[in-house]
């Protein structure tokens, strides 16, 4: 699991991100601390942004928005870039996740660099190579695999905590297998803040784990953390 940072300002480029990859994005940023800021740009008057709009109340994203006074071009980067360097001056925000595709923000990563601040980069895999060169790091998206369409298809039918369970596992545990409970719990609040354990039938994460014996293992009192509790996912 990455470093944790204090505050992660997440700005995402709509017009050039499809709404189809926000889970992917939210996963991705919440393995990296805690997410304060979450703004989006567009129009979004326009009928494209159909989609984006859905999901805009669900997950508390501020939407920004920017007409298009050019047909054509991307409205959105200069209010992002604007928006960027207010926060990087307000000094609060460590970590900038910038959502993008475009070559246009390869300026604004490294300036942000230069004032000490960490740029993560999150794009398609046709991201030129001057963007992605100037992030920290950059982690691509991609549109939803088969497996990932039949996980959707059977969260219908099971409890979609479960699923984000062991999901949750899989992404965060070590070279071993193993996570730390406490490390896994924090990331699911980031991921699903109305999380409940109460929907599966136990109170304490632990006791879940625990019901669960044909699917995980649990370990405690570990030599190098005597007082944490470790999870891991039978293969």
């Amino acid at each position: 699991m990455p470093d944790a940072f204090k505050s992660i300002a997440l700005l995402i480029d709509a017009e050039n991100i499809s709404h189809n990859f926000f889970e992917d994005i939210s996963e991705k940023t919440a393995l990296y601390g805690a997410v304060s800021v979450r703004r989006i740009y567009a129009d979004w008057t326009s009928e494209k942004m159909k989609g984006w709009r859905v999901l805009l109340q669900e997950y508390a994203i501020q939407p920004i928005q920017q007409f298009s006074n050019t047909v054509g071009k991307n409205s959105t980067d200069s209010a992002l870039i604007i928006d960027a360097m207010d926060l990087l001056y307000m000094q609060h925000v460590d970590c900038f996740c910038i959502v993008s595709s475009d070559s246009d923000f390869t300026r604004l990563a490294s300036r942000i660099r230069e004032q000490g601040k960490h740029v993560i980069g999150i794009g398609e895999k046709k991201t030129p190579s001057s963007f992605v060169n100037a992030c920290n790091e950059f982690l691509h998206i991609e549109p939803a695999s088969k497996k990932r369409q039949e996980e959707r298809k059977t969260a219908e039918k099971l409890n979609k905590t479960e699923i984000l369970l062991e999901r949750a596992v899989d992404q965060l545990a070590d070279s071993s297998g193993w996570v730390m409970l406490s490390q896994l719990m924090q990331y699911i609040r980031q991921v699903k803040p109305d999380f409940d354990l109460r929907e599966l039938g136990v109170r304490k994460p632990l006791d879940y784990f625990t019901s669960r014996k044909e699917k995980y293992r649990v370990q405690k009192e570990r030599e190098d953390a005597p007082s944490s509790v470790f999870i891991s996912k039978i293969r």
